[in-house]
């Protein structure tokens, strides 16, 4: 009976000790440098919800305003805002915008609408 110790071992396989880490490195998917920044589309569409909130807020300070500007500033905000959660984020960087985003806007708590957790949720769908 032949008595294998450890150094044996690790001269016998010492290729594959070798080799595993190599392959494992070439075969590892690192991301593209364009994949891991948000496409323009997405930053177009939180600039979008970013200036249609500030002008809600604007009606909503406004003195002179009535309910119709509060109104149609809510629906414009309402309506860019459902633009984001739409967005299918296929990019890691279009992921990782979107979601920081959205967080951002629960924390306020303004996003509970039931058409923004639909679109939401159909937007991680895939494209079919």
């Amino acid at each position: 009976m032949s008595r294998i110790d450890r150094r044996a071992l690790l001269l016998s396989c010492g290729s594959a000790v070798i080799a595993a880490p190599v392959a494992a490195a070439a075969f590892a998917v690192e991301p593209l440098h364009r994949d891991r920044d948000p496409s323009f589309d997405l930053l177009a569409l939180i600039k979008a919800h970013e200036t249609t909130y500030e002008a809600f807020g604007k009606a909503i300070q406004a003195m002179d305003g009535n309910n119709r500007d509060h109104d149609k500033a809510s629906r414009a905000e309402e309506k860019a805002l459902l633009a984001v959660c739409a967005y299918s984020a296929i990019s890691e960087g279009d992921r990782r915008t979107k979601a920081q985003y959205l967080l951002k806007i629960a924390a306020r708590g303004e996003l509970d609408l039931a058409e923004q957790m639909q679109a939401l949720l159909h937007s991680a769908l895939p494209i079919e």
